[in-house]
């Protein structure tokens, strides 16, 4: 029996829709909904299938109506296809019935809430789609609207959401634009307010001229349901400029937000706290620090502006028409009448009467809305309140966010209203900000993302807290009453002393403190080494947490699910805190950064560890004023664990504080970037064709391999020789393009310019750098084909180059050429390279020191660069100590060099000596000689003897291959040498001249910051680091001009955008001249553990993904160098003319079958195992031990065919699965010689970016699909193997789902139960077409049948060849 290890928890994403009820395979054939989908619509041919209206009726009432729209009849119908195969095939738009038309709003929603693709099959027919789109209109109005349900209404407001949230789709914008254009002003109160806006902006006049050619209260969970849905909407159309361009001001004239404000419903106690929340939102929203119709953002002197027209306003007409009654607001200052207490203290002496005259004169609406025909004024206090919300002064973002804690506290961790449960089911909306494709400024852009981030940390944070606090088992004990803990817990441990040490005076305008330091001291005696070696490694800026624990009788209980875990074991109070600094044995903090080698760690002795910690100030002030007001206990007193997190998950602090930062600094974004940015303008205006100032001509430098790749390269292009050169010619080539040529010329005559379809062409000769084998530059060897080029070439000019690079595509190899394109082109320029992961850092480090680019302008920030399989280090620190060795390498140069000149001294002794010695030893002996040998050339009155016999440094060369001049070099040729050799030893110096600065400075800081600041040119990190040390990085002066981000599509938007802004403006302006995107949206994208933050707020849309979504022009890689081409049409559906490189068809390893098996990738169907599929021994931790012992039996068989272990990984859709693999080829495998372990046991989702010649892949499921539906994760999954893919699945359930019928169309082409060639042993010489007879396996006990008896055969022939090698040895007696 096999035991495995269960987690707490399943991670959350795995749960694909957590709480809801999912099928199984028999229900789901049993249900009538799939009994009528066989009859009516699946088993069809689409040719002859009947169109019934009756079946859409009765579905619509009998299934769908009747059981209240329940969630598992959606989905079976959504499953099934009803959409695409049955509704929007027939829908007619004049005779659509109500069932009709309600049905495909139903399926929209369910494609929505599954995260597939919603809206493909209209393009089918989009002639229907307006007259679809109307009928959905009606029902949302009176009279129609009136004899729906709230429930029915409210799934109509869902779907016009999703309508108004995919703005992108062409049939989508045409339909909702019209909806909020200029044309909804007809609905307002007082034309005097319409004309208002009209003086304010003469081209809405002629806008409107060209046009010109009931709330009810609430009462059930349905209409309160509606209500939150209809908040949403309006927000979402509050939240994008196209659409609250006109709609704002017709929100105002509404008094919308008054309405919803004095509603019965926001005054109830209970079930009304979402509409409220959403309420702030709206009102948030509402009068948001923007100009409506220019779109322009307002700052905060602009807004103050408008806020004092609008008061000075109200003041006027007092004055003018109620100098009586308001004479005193009138003549008041205007900080006198901005608060709410203020202004009612004006209006609330005034009659009803009175300030419906005033609202008229303010043009604001004083009659109801509803019931017309009476024409009823609204009520004083209804009116009053109008006053407030337009006259009272809004409290400043940015002042709200300064006074937040950025660590979140025990009442955010836990209340549930704040950080949502992990399963959102999608049934409700949420108060929480949406990233969509548009922001209405950066300010906007960076609150969305600051919220999301915040409570997606504060989700984690919960999760390690809950973790630590079970293991800890914390215990009351008697008579004392103390808490102790029973257990223990690797990240936590008890809080020996805690003391505040400092509490700083505020800063200038503040009432917090500046700062707040304590020290904690614990004692980690108790721990092993390797945990002692944990606490140890703690460092300066890591973040911790204090906990107080104060268990009482119930903590001692078994913990239930549905009991509050704060009041279950007694967690009393959470405090987030920051290492300031480390106290040594002395008391007095360590100084790492002062020390001259930063690796010298100072040892501690004993025990106890004491550290010096910041506190947040801000949480601080709340907890004294707390503390001072109701008398209850101080907090910081109180706390007995400490917890740490795992460093890679304990950015979130640095990050928020970076968002905050950024939010108060002055932003600017490059002008070319701005407007694409926030979603509006051209979408190609960043386009390197649309930027001014193009280079003149680019030096590809060794992109291409010779003259006919350079012609390859450009289908359809001339490529013309500029005047004195004749092809072909060797490279290297430097191309003049006509657009850049053309922009250039863009004020000359027509006759300069060149053709459009002419690229011009010349080369040049790459300088002799010095004798040695290493003086020779480095080579690129990869022939690009036309894509890559044309990427390679967009991401050397400016602009915005966004590169989709499907799987095997050589996406780090264009981004490598770019990087060494502008290195060699501009080489006063820096470039940031940033990646989502450590290992793509290394890849991409690895790979542009294969070319020519010179190590000492290398730099590598961070963690990572110790996996580099180089000898060098690029750390920051690392770099430093590389560059103090080459110094004295340089130097033992210099005395070498003094020596063959015999010039004494010692000339090596510093790099100033060295420096004086090039001055006046070197110099003085090369220029005369120099400039004989160049007059020589010109008068030809030097022979070729001269320049060898007279070279003053020929001693010195003595260790390069000799000769060192050939003897049947030219002149010409043999001057090249000597000078090449000259540049050899000017590099010399140049370098100890650069290395200067490090003798100068004695710190390992500041060296580092020297290096960052002015030696390097290539500067890599990963998102996570730019955000950790974006405020560092500012204060360094830190410039950059080109930013090149590999693994796009895998990084939050807010850690894309931070590393656009590392730098300070320079007069205003940002000196960023090229982004370089490359990324693939096809595949999976952020990693977002809350179901709720990912699916709702969008928060894992990445922006290279929203770019995308926007039409920004990409360009598409189309060939692929990885999987055998029939493998690769598993995926390459999913990409545009994604074809195959020769590489895949030519080498030998492609051109034979996988030794054992009969084809190179199979599906095999797995059925139940021990009477079981799928099963969940903690919620949403799902195994299938069927599948498990499977694909173990089959690793078994490659191996005893001889396959590498190496060769080999095994992949699953969930951890739960991973962790069962792993603990079966433990029992299996792990120690028996001849398995082993495979190079890989992980999820897809892991295992994204990496790739292996043979991949074992288990779905698991069998009662539902799950997350594999999610088409990105079915390309991750089928994009990994080289050589041999082989799915281990419950084929009943996968191969009807419609999101991967183009994979497992290809898959079912082949048999389904594992075929194998027997008596094959690896590697194979069989020929890929050729099956020959294969020998089937039934199920999982014929494999491991087969499978032991392989290995007794193998071993009985092991015993027999080890007899026969002892027998046939020579007895020691002869």
């Amino acid at each position: 029996m096999i035991h495995t290890t269960l987690p707490p928890h399943a991670p959350p994403t795995e749960s694909t829709r957590g709480g809801i009820y999912h099928p199984t395979l028999q229900e789901i054939q049993k249900d009538s909904i799939s009994l009528l989908a066989q009859e009516y619509w699946l088993s069809k041919d689409p040719d002859t299938r009947e169109w019934l209206p009756n079946v859409v009726e009765d579905i619509y009432f009998k299934e769908l109506e009747n059981n209240r729209f329940e969630t598992k009849k959606l989905m079976l119908l959504e499953f099934s296809q009803y959409l695409e195969k049955y509704l929007w095939p027939n829908f007619d738009g004049e005779n659509a019935s109500l069932a009709h038309v309600l049905s495909i709003v139903l399926m929209v929603n369910e494609k929505f809430r599954e995260r597939v693709s919603a809206w493909d099959c209209f393009a089918s027919r989009p002639d229907q789609f307006n007259s679809f789109f109307i009928h959905v209109l009606r029902l949302t109005v009176p009279p129609l609207s009136d004899k729906l349900t709230f429930q029915v209404r409210r799934f109509l407001l869902i779907f016009l959401i999703h309508a108004f949230q995919s703005l992108e789709n062409q049939l989508l914008r045409t339909e909702c634009m019209i909806l909020v254009s200029l044309v909804t002003w007809h609905c307002f109160g007082t034309s005097s307010l319409r004309e208002k806006e009209f003086a304010s902006d003469k081209d809405l006049k002629k806008r409107w001229n060209a046009f010109a050619k009931r709330f009810k209260k609430a009462a059930d969970s349905d209409a309160i349901a509606y209500c939150e849905r209809f908040l949403e909407f309006l927000i979402d159309l509050e939240a994008q400029l196209p659409t609250r361009r006109y709609f704002n001001t017709l929100l105002d004239d509404h008094q919308i937000l008054v309405l919803c404000k004095l509603s019965p419903l926001v005054k109830r106690k209970e079930g009304s706290e979402l509409f409220k929340q959403l309420l702030e939102i709206l009102k948030f929203y509402a009068g948001f620090e923007i100009h409506d119709h220019t779109g322009l953002a307002l700052t905060d002197d602009q807004m103050t502006e408008l806020h004092c027209k609008k008061l000075m306003s109200l003041q006027h007409t007092a004055f003018k028409h109620f100098k009586d009654s308001l004479q005193l607001l009138a003549l008041s200052n205007l900080s006198a009448i901005e608060t709410r207490e203020d202004l009612l203290s004006h209006f609330e002496p005034l009659n009803h009467q009175t300030i419906i005259q005033l609202c008229d004169l303010l043009s604001i609406r004083t009659k109801k809305l509803a019931d017309d025909e009476l024409n009823e004024h609204y009520d004083k206090d209804f009116l009053i309140e109008v006053l407030i919300e337009k006259f009272e002064k809004r409290t400043s973002q940015i002042d709200a966010i300064n006074a937040l804690p950025l660590y979140p506290d025990e009442n955010a961790l836990f209340d549930d209203a704040v950080v949502k449960t992990q399963f959102y089911s999608g049934d409700t909306p949420l108060a929480l900000p949406k990233l969509n494709l548009q922001f209405l400024t950066i300010h906007d852009y960076l609150l969305r993302n600051f919220n999301l981030f915040r409570l997606e940390s504060t989700y984690e944070i919960r999760q390690d807290i809950e973790d630590v606090v079970k293991r800890l088992a914390p215990r009351i004990t008697y008579p004392s009453g103390r808490t102790e803990f029973t257990g223990w817990a690797r990240m936590a441990i008890e809080i020996e002393r805690f003391n505040i040490v400092e509490v700083s005076k505020p800063n200038l305008g503040e009432d917090k403190p500046s700062q707040v330091k304590a020290d904690v001291t614990f004692n980690i005696g108790r721990y092993t080494d390797s945990i002692q070696n944990e606490w140890d490694s703690l460092r300066q800026h890591d973040v911790l947490f204090l906990l107080t624990i104060q268990a009482h009788d119930g903590t001692a209980d078994k913990y239930r699910d549905d009991i509050p875990f704060r009041s279950h074991f007694g967690l009393k109070y959470v405090r987030g805190c920051e290492i300031v600094e480390i106290i040594g044995d002395d008391g007095k903090p360590i100084e790492e950064a002062s020390k001259p080698n930063v690796e010298e760690k100072t040892k501690i002795s004993g025990n106890l560890r004491t550290l010096r910690v910041l506190l947040d100030p801000n949480q601080y002030k709340i907890d004294m004023n707390r503390f001072s007001n109701t008398k209850e206990e101080d907090v910081y007193e109180t706390f007995n664990v400490l917890m740490r997190r795992k460093p890679k998950e304990n950015n979130f602090k640095a990050v928020l504080e970076t968002i905050r930062d950024l939010m108060q600094s002055e932003l600017v974004v490059p002008d070319w970037l701005h407007n694409i940015f926030l979603g509006y303008g051209l979408p190609g205006s960043a386009h390197y064709t649309m930027m001014p100032n193009l280079p003149k001509e680019i030096d590809f430098r060794d992109t291409f391999l010779d003259y006919d790749h350079l012609v390859e390269s450009f289908p359809g292009k001339e490529i013309v020789p500029m005047e004195g050169y004749e092809a072909p010619f060797p490279p290297p080539y430097v191309l003049q393009f006509p657009e850049s040529l053309n922009a250039n010329n863009s004020t000359d005559s027509s006759d300069s310019k060149q053709d459009e379809n002419t690229i011009m062409v010349r080369t040049y000769s790459i300088p002799n750098m010095g004798p040695y084998p290493f003086n020779l530059p480095r080579k690129n060897t990869i022939r690009f084909t036309p894509a890559q080029v044309e990427a390679i070439k967009s991401g050397t000019n400016p602009g915005l180059t966004l590169i989709v690079g499907p799987p095997g595509t050589g996406k780090t190899d264009v981004a490598v050429q770019i990087i060494a394109n502008l290195y060699n082109n501009f080489p006063d320029q820096h470039t940031l390279l940033v990646t989502h992961s450590n290992q793509a850092l290394n890849q991409l480090f690895e790979k542009i020191m294969a070319l020519d680019v010179d190590e000492r302008h290398l730099l590598r920030l961070g963690h990572g660069e110790e996996e580099l399989n180089t000898e060098l280090s690029f750390s920051k620190y690392g770099r430093v100590n590389s560059f103090l060795e080459k110094r004295l390498a340089l130097l033992s140069e210099v005395d070498r060099l003094s020596q063959s000149l015999e010039i004494g001294g010692e000339h090596g002794y510093t790099c100033e000596t060295a420096g004086y010695f090039y001055l006046y030893h070197v110099l003085s002996r090369w220029e005369p000689y120099i400039d004989k040998c160049r007059q020589g050339l010109e008068n030809g009155n030097v022979g070729v003897e001269i320049i060898r016999n007279e070279f003053p440094f020929s001693n010195y060369f003595h260790n390069a291959p000799q000769p060192l001049f050939p003897e049947d070099a030219d002149y010409a040729e043999t001057l090249e040498i000597a000078e090449g050799c000259f540049r050899h030893i000017e590099k010399i110096f140049t370098e100890l001249e650069e290395i200067r600065g490090f003798e100068l400075l004695r710190t390992s800081y500041d060296r580092a910051n020297y290096l960052l600041t002015k030696e390097a040119k290539i500067i890599a990190m990963t998102c996570t680091h730019a955000a950790l040390k974006r405020r560092e990085l500012s204060l360094l002066a830190f410039k950059y001009d080109n930013v090149v981000m590999e693994e796009a599509a895998q990084i939050l938007e807010v850690e894309t955008f931070i590393p656009l802004l590392l730098q300070e403006t320079e007069d205003g302006r940002s000196r960023l001249k090229r982004v370089v995107m490359i990324g693939d949206h096809n595949q999976l994208p952020p990693v977002v553990k809350n179901m709720a933050f990912q699916q709702y707020g969008n928060m894992e849309q990445s922006l290279f993904t929203r770019f995308v979504r926007l039409g920004v022009p990409t360009i598409d890689l189309d060939s692929q160098g990885r999987s055998r081409p029939s493998i690769a049409k598993l995926y390459n559906w999913r990409y545009k003319d994604l074809g195959d490189l020769p590489s895949v068809t030519e080498q030998e390893e492609y051109k034979y079958a996988n030794s054992g098996f009969t084809y190179d990738y199979q599906v095999i169907n797995v059925d139940n195992y021990m009477s079981k599929g799928e099963t969940e021994p903690v919620p949403y931790f799902y195994q299938n031990l069927g599948e498990a012992e499977f694909i173990v039996a089959v690793y078994q068989y490659m191996r005893l065919l001889g396959y590498p272990s190496d060769k080999i990984s095994i992949l699953t859709t969930y951890n739960g699965q991973k962790a069962l693999i792993r603990d079966v080829l433990k029992q299996r495998c792990s120690w028996n010689p001849l398995f082993g372990r495979p190079a890989k046991v992980t999820t897809v989702d892991k295992f994204q970016g990496q790739q292996n010649d043979y991949i074992l892949l288990s779905l698991v499921r069998t009662k539902s699909v799950g997350h594999i539906r999610d088409v990105r994760r079915l390309i991750v999954a089928m994009s990994r193997a080289r050589l041999g893919l082989y799915v281990f699945c419950r084929l009943a359930l996968f191969k009807n789902c419609y999101e991967l019928t183009p994979t497992f169309d290809e898959l079912l082409k082949r048999p389904t139960k594992l075929n194998l060639k027997i008596n094959e042993m690896w590697p194979s010489k069989r020929d890929i077409e050729d099956y020959g007879e294969p020998y089937e396996i039934a199920d999982v006990e014929h494999i491991g049948k087969y499978v032991y008896q392989m290995m007794q055969e193998q071993l009985a022939y092991a015993k027999q060849q080890k007899a026969e090698d002892e027998s046939s040895e020579p007895n020691d007696s002869e």
